[in-house]
């Protein structure tokens, strides 16, 4: 560790901080809470950037404990004794590496942006910022956790402000969209719970002597912590495939993976533009990041034996989210459909189980969430002024809002993969490697680039060209705090889309690692996978 503080605690737990200052700030008072939320925001930005310029890419992380940076742990929980469970071990353990390492500087640049968009909530500010910041906690944990039981806390621990910030401050369907939502989920968690306590009982270390069921992510990775005749022990048993299954369908849901998928539109339609910011940018990327962080790494066996599955419902993903956003005539859910194919290439990517593939899918993490953020900031800018959202409402905004016009070209060039933006490295990455091991559905997925085209070249076509109808004569075009927003988005999409590198070559030996991994678990399921077309 470069510095001796616990900066991923710092970055986990800064927004807690915040959330008490604000608690005991009047309501009235709202410049000053709004101002805490930013800062808070903009000081997790400086300590990722701390963690970026500190971390050393030469370490792999993945499954040794040693190379993984940052690391912070101590004992939490000991029980001992206990009928059937034996002697259980929690501890509080966190840790990053090259995957987890792309996915805190996303975290902390989409928090400070959607706070800054946060500015157009007017209505119980105070419980909002709150909330907020509660749901900033619970993304940043789930990326820094590698004891199981941690990274679960945190994973539910967004389902709460995440319900209320979109049942409270959502639009009219506000309350369906947000149980929809948590049921969705929280139906997931179920099955990640079972497996969860399954790999508990299946995973021992020996301390002091004594041995504990401990639920530490990277212990559960080595056979050799693993119960003589336990439920997961062994290559490809029944149980093995069942528990990861049972993680692989709680991670689903949240990418969300079709047909898991219809929780999606309406979560982002109801929610107000900052909550639909994170939720693009941030929450869909937990689901991929922990099959990449648990499936793969606890199960390599399984997930090289069911890759032609997965690589299925990737493309599927591709291909019918784009074929759902070419048939919306309402903006927002336009961009949620497309979430729904852009996630597909991430999948895609990750089936290959090469490093060209989870490169490619890894970065297009990043580039997602950034481009749709930038996606949902520009609806946000249009319906702030118009209170409405209808692509046939408008048309000939390009003369009228020029600035905004810019920024939404920027922003939908890099959404359908256009070269020299970022969007177009990830996808490329994820082509080369997918092609690999699946040629036939590789060139399917490559449909996703023309419907993506064609979705968004429609949109940009009737929302800015043609005539200005006579009662949007009165809009005005980007103010300064809509502008600060936007501009950091749109110089990360051009800059990453020229010169890819920084972000590629923290992730690269952490990847090498993992493909190597998952490809030596079952050579004989990787070869037959690589047949199969």
């Amino acid at each position: 560790m470069p510095f001796n503080i616990p900066i991923l605690s710092i970055l986990t737990f800064l927004p807690v901080l915040g959330m008490i200052i604000t608690a005991f700030l009047p309501k009235d008072n709202i410049k000053v809470i709004r101002g805490v939320t930013v800062a808070v925001t903009a000081l997790q930005i400086i300590f990722a950037i701390m963690v970026w310029m500190n971390f050393n890419t030469a370490l792999p992380g993945i499954n040794d404990m040693k190379t993984y940076q940052f690391v912070e742990r101590f004992q939490w929980i000991r029980i001992s004794g206990l009928p059937i469970f034996g002697n259980i071990a929690i501890d509080y353990t966190m840790g990053i590496d090259g995957i987890s390492v792309t996915m805190i500087i996303l975290t902390a640049l989409i928090s400070f942006i959607g706070a800054i968009a946060s500015f157009s909530i007017g209505k119980q500010t105070k419980g909002y910022f709150m909330m907020y910041l509660l749901l900033v906690t619970g993304m940043m944990g789930v990326f820094c956790a590698l004891d199981f039981f941690l990274f679960y806390i945190f994973w539910e621990l967004m389902l709460l402000p995440m319900y209320f910030l979109i049942g409270i401050w959502g639009g009219p369907r506000r309350e369906y969209a947000a149980i929809k939502f948590f049921i969705y989920t929280l139906f997931g968690s179920i099955f990640m719970l079972l497996a969860m306590i399954g790999l508990n009982m299946t995973t021992v270390v020996q301390v002091g002597g004594i041995q504990w069921h401990t639920f530490n992510l990277i212990d559960m990775m080595n056979p050799i912590n693993h119960l003589p005749g336990a439920i997961f022990t062994g290559t490809l048993t029944t149980w093995r495939y069942v528990g990861y299954l049972a993680l692989f369908l709680g991670f689903a849901i949240k990418i969300p993976m079709f047909p898991f998928h219809t929780w999606l539109p309406d979560a982002h339609v109801e929610a107000p533009t900052a909550i639909s910011v994170i939720l693009a940018g941030v929450l869909l990327k937990m689901g991929t990041y922990g099959i990449l962080r648990i499936c793969f790494g606890i199960f390599p066996d399984v997930a090289a034996a069911t890759s032609k599955y997965m690589v299925i419902f990737g493309v599927i993903n591709i291909v019918y989210g784009a074929f759902c956003a070419m048939a919306q005539k309402d903006l927002k859910k336009l961009i949620a459909y497309s979430s729904v194919s852009h996630m597909g290439y991430v999948l895609l990517g990750m089936a290959a189980l090469n490093s060209q593939g989870m490169v490619g899918a890894i970065f297009q993490m990043f580039n997602h969430g950034t481009i749709t953020a930038m996606l949902f900031l520009s609806v946000g800018v249009l319906y702030d002024r118009a209170h409405t959202r209808g692509l046939n409402e408008f048309g000939g905004l390009a003369n009228k809002m020029p600035r905004y016009f810019a920024f939404v070209v920027i922003c939908y060039f890099a959404s359908l993969g256009l070269p020299g933006f970022s969007g177009f490295i990830s996808e490329a990455f994820v082509f080369l490697g997918a092609f690999q091991v699946f040629q036939f559905w590789t060139i399917i997925a490559t449909l996703g680039i023309i419907l993506t085209a064609a979705y968004m070249l429609w949109a940009l076509q009737r929302m800015f060209l043609g005539t200005l109808p006579e009662r949007w004569e009165g809009l005005t075009d980007m103010n300064s705090r809509e502008m600060v927003a936007l501009l950091p988005l749109a110089v990360i999409v051009i800059f990453f889309g020229i010169y890819p590198s920084p972000i590629l070559n923290l992730m690269t030996t952490s990847v090498n690692h993992l493909a190597a991994l998952v490809q030596s678990a079952t050579p004989q399921v990787i070869q037959a996978a690589t047949t199969l077309q």
